[in-house]
């Protein structure tokens, strides 16, 4: 009797230990719970801001083409000069001497004219001394360029690096680092260089109008334009560089200042989603959203376009207009989850 008692508990306890193991294989299925919207697209005025520095068109060195005395540096730091302005005064000793010499040759060149002329001279001796003279006078022009140094643009005085009767001997000033005695910026145009998507490539012309602002000029939009596009695509940043030129007849921007500029790419239609429905990826800048098909989540990244306040245009080829949108409930997904949608 004892015999059979332990081989019915057996057989309960066996039964008893297939009835867990079924219990234990049963899955618990969650559903989240999410408010979607249903995309559609609107026009938008795609207007772009991008990030730069204003730079001079023009800067100008002004060095003299050999060594010797600075006699008198003519401007000081923030001087107006124009174009063909004697700035720089180097020692004229060499000079001096070359114009008697060229003065010499001049007297000899008109006695040598008149005796060809009476053929009392061979055309041989006539051309020695024309060769000389020309020479001479070559040899005294560059002197006298190298002697007085004039500005080769209307600018600004931006540094004066030596002193008068200081030695300039072609290497960097002892307290300055530089190696120009005189530095001449152009203050008027401006220029800006920006870096834009290469997407909008087609769209960007030459003589495009461009708005400037900058943070010294808070209530002031300066008026610019697009004059040169740059030919190649920048690998690293899929973007073409575009030089701005910014009228500055007032001066009152200055180079190297901050600054915005805004392109205007008229209007276009996209999809504008409420910006807390995009997420960001932790340590990196991707974003993206995520849809509702079919019952389940689906994560799409996206890139960000232009920003509405509390809005923002998304990008990507993922997406389309009648597409469902989770815009509450999106923080506790992951993608691929059985969602359920509430009104």
């Amino acid at each position: 009797m004892n015999k059979l008692m332990l081989t019915a508990l057996s057989g309960l306890t066996i039964i008893s230990l297939i009835g867990c193991s079924k219990v234990t294989q049963k899955k618990e299925v969650t559903t989240q719970m999410v408010r979607v919207i249903t995309l559609k697209k609107q026009e938008i005025s795609r207007t772009i801001e991008f990030s730069s520095t204003l730079e001079s068109k023009k800067e100008v060195d002004l060095v003299p083409a050999s060594p010797g005395k600075i006699d008198h540096i003519l401007v000081r730091i923030g001087d107006h000069v124009s174009k063909g302005q004697l700035v720089v005064q180097m020692d004229p000793t060499q000079l001096i001497t070359a114009k008697i010499q060229f003065e010499n040759l001049k007297s000899d060149m008109k006695r040598v004219e008149a005796l060809r002329q009476s053929g009392t001279i061979t055309q041989q001796s006539f051309d020695q001394t024309k060769a000389q003279y020309d020479l001479n006078k070559t040899n005294l022009q560059y002197m006298e360029k190298n002697v007085n140094l004039r500005s080769p643009i209307n600018g600004v005085v931006s540094a004066k690096n030596f002193e008068d009767q200081e030695m300039y001997s072609g290497s960097p000033n002892a307290q300055t680092g530089k190696v120009s005695i005189v530095t001449i910026v152009e203050m008027n145009p401006l220029k800006a260089l920006v870096d834009i998507p290469e997407s909008y490539l087609p769209q960007i012309k030459s003589g495009m109008q461009v708005t400037v602002a900058t943070d010294v000029f808070p209530n002031k939009i300066f008026p610019a334009h697009v004059v040169r596009i740059y030919p190649t695509i920048d690998q690293s940043t899929l973007s073409v560089k575009v030089e701005i030129e910014v009228p500055n007849a007032a001066e009152m921007l200055r180079p190297g200042m901050f600054c915005r500029a805004t392109v205007d790419f008229g209007k276009a239609e996209a999809l504008v989603v409420p910006y807390q429905a995009v997420l960001k990826m932790q340590g990196s800048n991707e974003r993206y959203v995520f849809l509702e098909k079919n019952g389940k989540s689906e994560r799409v990244v996206v890139t960000l376009g232009k920003r509405f306040n509390d809005q923002t245009e998304i990008v990507s080829d993922s997406i389309a207009e009648g597409d469902h949108l989770i815009v509450v409930g999106q923080n506790r997904l992951i993608g691929g989850d059985s969602v359920t949608v509430v009104h």
